[in-house]
């Protein structure tokens, strides 16, 4: 049966990514498009908007009638509408790539996968995911001997810092050594910060051009540098992680997911 899929943000770089994506993915169909009221694209067809032919799918900007129609919804969207949609996806998949969410809004999302199943992750990308897991494996195997430094480079645009890949690899590190990223977590450093502590992770943010993403994790240790990294030249590779997602997703039970899940990292 095939899955029926609607994009919120149907509309931006993202959303027409991933509409480009479920149209030419087997097993599931562009059967939504969800924008903001007040958007100019309100009532466009879905197809001719990604350059395809007349698809009869129209943006909208009514969730309710939008989610109501289909299996599932990818949102890559902003912390507000995600929360917003979330309250309206019971029984339904939702696929999350919206990054800047804060502690409530996180724990929001936990209630609600208590009746829906959610996928969500700070990357979609498949190499990502994979250096998430060897971030963590050698954090765990390196040890307190080795500091650890997450790099992340963006384009001019995003909002949002540091990056939800990086909070996604930080997480990784942290849990390789069992810690609490937020506790050892460093965001900033300006003027006399003193010695480095011990076990802090700390995390560094450039943000310039059209980078797409550009993520590395670096372990320093005495008189040597191990660093993994990861370079995305195309919004191609989330969308088609979130399809996968959103595949993967159709009848699992209502839960919250990651990507670790999804390719059986864990």
């Amino acid at each position: 049966m095939t899955l029926k899929l609607a994009i919120a943000g149907a509309a931006g770089r993202m959303g027409r990514e991933l509409a480009k994506i479920v149209h030419a993915t087997e097993g599931c169909s562009l059967a939504g498009g969800l924008e903001a009221p007040g958007s100019p694209h309100v009532g466009a067809d879905y197809g001719e908007l990604i350059g395809e032919k007349k698809s009869g799918v129209v943006i909208s900007d009514d969730a309710a009638k939008v989610i109501a129609a289909v299996d599932g919804i990818i949102d890559f969207t902003v912390p507000k509408a995600t929360l917003s949609l979330i309250r309206q996806t019971r029984g339904k998949i939702h696929v999350i790539g919206t990054t800047g969410i804060d502690a409530a809004g996180d724990a929001e999302i936990a209630e609600a996968a208590k009746a829906a199943t959610i996928v969500k992750t700070g990357n979609f990308s498949l190499g990502v995911n994979m250096l998430a897991a060897l971030v963590k494996k050698a954090a765990a195997a390196l040890g307190q001997d080795f500091d650890i430094e997450v790099l992340e480079m963006h384009h001019r645009m995003k909002i949002d810092a540091p990056s939800g890949t990086a909070l996604l690899l930080g997480k990784a590190a942290a849990d390789g050594r069992e810690i609490n990223l937020k506790e050892k977590s460093v965001r900033v450093r300006d003027g006399h910060t003193g010695a480095r502590n011990a076990g802090d992770i700390g995390f560094a943010t450039l943000r310039g051009g059209t980078v797409v993403g550009d993520h590395t994790v670096i372990f320093a240790g005495n008189g040597e540098r191990l660093e993994l990294r990861h370079v995305a030249e195309s919004r191609e590779l989330f969308a088609r992680g979130a399809v996968k997602a959103a595949l993967w997703a159709k009848g699992k039970k209502p839960g919250l997911y990651s990507m670790f899940d999804v390719l059986g990292l864990d």
